[in-house]
């Protein structure tokens, strides 16, 4: 009889690490939800861009910021298709083939009244801070030299090196102050403890020798220089709907130096046919009228880049902002003034608001003569279209020399 021997299997068991701690299970779907959320607000930001409100706001005032539902991948009874989808051989990656148009969304509004679910909106409330952060977090000045420095004190370039007695009230070192009256009084019992004295000490008050500050070294941390001209057009033909889009740009243009550069000073000036200095608030909310010359706006920007700005230490940047709409006789020297400031600035930016004439106003010109590249112009026509002009400009290509 033959002998058959079964061979022994042996398994080996895993055994998963003990953790004495409990992890967090929802952490993720947390963290993914808030992402989620996040990026639907991103897409409603250009929308909170064309109110009105917004513009010269504190950081106190909040904006509704609308949301949709977000659905989670869940298995839907009856709603698949029974036919094989197949396409024409045109189709490009990404694209959607052989959908069923029985699936479109329903409950959104149509010619008449409907009967269908709608979709789930729910708002959020958004701060200017906060709004402004989700707004820039990509964004950056182009043509930043890095080899132009200024030195600055900051706040992170401040140390603490030891104790001092005489100081300012906000560098009060409390705890270094209790220390020294705890110190004192321990050598007051000491000393009556060694001369054989029982006394209660009681109350033991400070005295002006307890007191220490903070000694502090301020070390000069090197920041870039840049300065910010914002040249507006304030005359008679840039209406309240034009100023208003106008205004709108330069917000966007002073949160967004504000909120990502240190060293940055912002000059404001108004023209129509005189320019002029004006005060951040005079420029976000005064009215004027009168003729157009854009060649004053652009001498005063020179005449204050010479006084105060000098390009081989500062990074300059102007823009202006007009319906386009100049008198004919000052154009050549509006185009003149103009080549000057982008042979100065980093960057010179044209923004042309509603223009009365496609084909007759001065950004035709400007585009014409002005051969430069770090000479850039956008066309803002309604309010939505102020973040793309924005973004636009900002994201252009940085080419080095």
């Amino acid at each position: 009889m033959q002998r058959i021997t079964y061979g022994r299997i042996k398994a080996m068991a895993t055994f998963r690490d003990f953790k004495p701690f409990n992890t967090d299970r929802s952490a993720e779907d947390r963290r993914r939800h808030r992402q989620l959320v996040e990026d639907s607000i991103k897409k409603n930001l250009p929308d909170i861009i064309a109110e009105e409100g917004i513009i010269g706001g504190n950081g106190n005032k909040k904006f509704k910021v609308p949301i949709r539902g977000l659905k989670e991948y869940q298995f839907i009874y009856g709603k698949n298709s029974t036919s094989i989808a197949g396409g024409d051989g045109t189709e490009k990656r990404g694209d959607k083939v052989g959908e069923d148009s029985s699936n479109q969304i329903e409950g959104k509004g149509n010619n008449g009244a409907g009967n269908s679910e709608g979709e789930y909106i729910y708002e959020t409330e958004l701060t200017i801070e906060e709004i402004v952060d989700y707004l820039f977090e990509d964004l950056d000045l182009p043509y930043l030299s890095k080899k132009r420095f200024s030195e600055v004190v900051t706040d992170h370039s401040r140390k603490k090196l030891g104790y001092q007695r005489k100081g300012i009230p906000p560098r009060l070192a409390k705890k270094r102050t209790v220390m020294q009256k705890l110190m004192r009084k321990q050598s007051m019992k000491r000393l009556l403890k060694k001369e054989d004295i029982e006394e209660d000490i009681g109350r033991f008050p400070f005295k002006e020798d307890d007191i220490r500050y903070h000694r502090i070294k301020e070390t000069k941390r090197k920041e870039s220089n840049a300065v910010i001209i914002c040249i507006m057009d304030t005359s008679g033909s840039m209406d309240i709907t034009r100023k208003y889009l106008a205004r709108s740009f330069y917000f966007l243009l002073y949160q967004f130096v504000k909120m990502k550069y240190v060293n940055v000073e912002v000059v404001f000036i108004s023209h129509s046919t005189v320019a002029k200095l004006v005060t951040e608030k005079e420029f976000f909310h005064k009215v004027e009228s009168g003729g157009t010359y854009i060649s004053s706006g652009y001498e005063m920007a020179l005449q204050v880049i010479k006084e105060k700005y000098n390009p081989e230490r500062w990074n300059i940047y102007a823009f202006h902002a007009s319906d386009g709409d100049n008198w004919s006789e000052d154009n050549e020297k509006a185009i003149e003034t103009a080549n000057e400031l982008c042979h100065l600035c980093n960057m010179f930016g044209y923004i042309e608001i509603m223009p009365y004439f496609f084909n007759g106003t001065i950004q035709k010109l400007l585009l014409e003569r002005v051969q430069h590249e770090r000479f850039v112009t956008q066309s803002i026509l309604k309010k939505e279209e102020v973040w793309q002009a924005f973004k636009n400009i900002l994201k252009i290509d940085i080419k080095e020399g």
